[in-house]
C-alpha cells in the first residue's frame, strides 16, 4: 500500500462573518463559492478548496514565531515578478491591507496581505517547478 500524501485537499480559515468573508474572497481573490451556510462557506481558488469557518472574534490563522513576530500560515504563488507587482497594485487600489514587496534573500519577491478577519497571507512571485510542469506553464509563452 502506498502511504504517500499527494496533496492538501482543504485548508480551514477562521472568519468572523461567513457571508461577508465569502463575498470578499470572491471579489478580491476570484474564489468560487461552492456552498455557504451560517457556520461555513466552501470556496475554491488557487487550485484548492478552502473552508471559511465561523470562529471567535480573536481567532486567526496567524501564529507567533520564535522571535515573537506574527507569521502567516499560507503562501500563494503567482507566475513572475510582473504578476506580483500587478497583484500588489490591484490589492492596493482595492483597499486591501498589504505590506511592501520584499526581497527576502531567496528567489523571487513576496508581499503580505490581510483578509478582513485579520488572517495574514503571503504572495510569492515564483510558481513551483512541479506545478509548472504539471500544468504545462512555460514563461516564454506568457
Amino acid at each position: 500500500m502506498d502511504n504517500t500524501i499527494w496533496r492538501v485537499g482543504t485548508t480551514y480559515i477562521p472568519v468572523h462573518y461567513v457571508e461577508g468573508s465569502a463575498k470578499w474572497y470572491k471579489s478580491n481573490l476570484g474564489a468560487d463559492i461552492m456552498y455557504q451556510d451560517e457556520k461555513k462557506a466552501i470556496i475554491n481558488f488557487a487550485n484548492q478548496s478552502f473552508f471559511l469557518v465561523k470562529a471567535s472574534e480573536k481567532a486567526t490563522a496567524n501564529f507567533e514565531d520564535s522571535d515573537g513576530n506574527v507569521h502567516f500560515s499560507l503562501t500563494f504563488e503567482v507566475d513572475g515578478l510582473a504578476a506580483l507587482e500587478n497583484l500588489h497594485q490591484q490589492f492596493n487600489e482595492s483597499g486591501i491591507k498589504i505590506g511592501p514587496i520584499e526581497d527576502r534573500g531567496h528567489a523571487g519577491r513576496n508581499f503580505i496581505f490581510y483578509d478582513p478577519n485579520g488572517n495574514k497571507f503571503d504572495i510569492w512571485s515564483e510558481l513551483s517547478p512541479d506545478f509548472k510542469e504539471k500544468y504545462g506553464i512555460n514563461n516564454e509563452y506568457l
